[in-house]
């Protein structure tokens, strides 16, 4: 035999591939790695059916928050028959004081003047209505006259004592419907609840 094969001495050659040290490294690589992953496994399962870090289960656990408590007495609004409202026309349509009154007459309020609105008011009120009176109606008569013309804009006066004047405005369509004025007076008399810190 010749070339490299030729033996040549006491030595032999080898005849075998030589091994390859990547295949070796990574199946000791995926070893370790199952390992861990087996060892990971067993503890959440320990975990699982001996109640765990109870820790982590509290701090994973929902909050319930109590329910909300009143943190103010319910206001003591005036009721409509202790209010009375003079009522003015402020547009150029006619009778539609007269044809108020009536309306707010049926809902329980006391109607005292009805008229044109005076020349500081005639044509001069932009939106649906204006309500004014003495600064004790802000937090009395106002909120619950509100309820009828909610847009209305509301003006105290401190020359005034008593009466509320509603001065019907030119955007004045009709008062709010008997159901959803009774809804928001009684919105208005319960409390408000408390800030939740939930």
């Amino acid at each position: 035999m010749g070339g490299k094969y030729r033996v040549t001495g006491k030595a032999y050659p080898r005849m075998r591939r030589p091994r390859r040290r990547g295949k070796l490294v990574l199946s000791a690589v995926a070893a370790v790695v199952a390992l861990g992953l087996a060892g990971w496994g067993t503890l959440q399962l320990v975990d699982v059916f001996t109640g765990g870090d109870k820790q982590a289960s509290a701090a994973d656990r929902p909050k319930t928050c109590p329910s909300p408590s009143a943190s103010a007495p319910a206001k003591a609004l005036p009721k409509p028959a202790a209010i009375k409202v003079n009522i003015y026309n402020a547009t150029s349509r006619g009778g539609l004081a007269k044809s108020a009154a009536d309306e707010l007459e049926k809902r329980g309020f006391v109607i005292g003047k009805v008229d044109n609105a005076p020349a500081a008011y005639d044509k001069k009120v932009p939106g649906t209505g204006l309500l004014l009176g003495a600064p004790t109606a802000a937090d009395g008569s106002f909120p619950v006259l509100g309820t009828q013309l909610p847009d209305a804009e509301r003006k105290t006066d401190a020359r005034r004592t008593g009466d509320v004047d509603l001065i019907i405005g030119t955007k004045f369509k009709a008062f709010s419907t008997p159901a959803a004025a009774a809804s928001a007076l009684s919105a208005l008399t319960k409390p408000a609840p408390a800030p939740s810190s939930c």
